[in-house]
C-alpha cells in the first residue's frame, strides 16, 4: 500500500478586498516581525553548544520551517487571487460576498453565513468558502427558493430566507 494520494482539487481563486488585505498583512508580519525574531532565537540556541540535544534549537528550527512554508504559500497565492468588489446587479440572489440567512427545512434551524473565498473562511464568524457544499448549492438562488445540499452528514434541504450585501 503506497502513501500516494491524488492531488486535491484547487480552490477557487477569489477573495474579498478585506480578506486580500489580511493575507498581505499576514505575509508582511511573517517576513518582517516573526521570522527575524525566530532567526535570532535560533542563533542564540545554536550558540549554546550541542544542537542534537538542544530542545530550544530543534523547536525553533521547526517553527522557522512552518513560517517559511506559510510565507511561500502566501507568496504564490496572493498574485493568483482575484479581488471581487462591489455588489451584483441582482441583490435578491446569493452570489460571492453575500450574507445569507438559511432555514434548514428538515429541522427548522436558522443559519447565518457569509460566502467568501477559501482563504478567508472563519467558522466562528459564519464565513463559509464559496467551494463549500452549502455555498455552491445556494449560489444564484433567490429569496424564498428552496435547494438541497449534499453535506458530510447526508443530504439536507434549505430555504433561502434573506440576502444582504451590506
Amino acid at each position: 500500500m503506497s502513501r500516494w494520494r491524488p492531488p486535491s482539487p484547487g480552490s477557487t481563486a477569489i477573495i474579498t478586498r478585506e480578506g486580500f488585505e489580511q493575507l498581505k498583512a499576514e505575509l508582511d508580519h511573517l517576513w518582517h516581525t516573526v521570522r527575524p525574531e525566530v532567526v535570532k532565537a535560533i542563533t542564540a540556541a545554536a550558540a549554546e553548544g550541542d544542537r542534537s540535544e538542544n530542545a530550544e534549537y530543534i523547536y525553533r528550527k521547526k517553527q522557522l520551517a512552518e513560517i517559511d512554508r506559510r510565507a511561500r504559500y502566501l507568496t504564490r497565492r496572493i498574485p493568483s487571487l482575484k479581488v471581487a468588489e462591489g455588489a451584483p446587479g441582482d441583490r435578491e440572489r446569493a452570489f460571492f460576498g453575500a450574507r445569507i440567512e438559511l432555514e434548514n427545512i428538515d429541522t427548522g434551524e436558522i443559519l447565518h453565513y457569509r460566502i467568501v473565498g477559501p482563504d478567508e473562511t472563519d467558522a466562528k464568524r459564519g464565513w463559509i468558502s464559496i467551494d463549500s457544499p452549502i455555498a455552491r448549492a445556494a449560489l444564484k438562488k433567490r429569496v424564498d427558493d428552496e435547494f438541497a445540499a449534499e453535506l458530510p452528514g447526508g443530504p439536507a434541504r434549505f430555504a433561502l430566507v434573506a440576502v444582504d450585501y451590506g
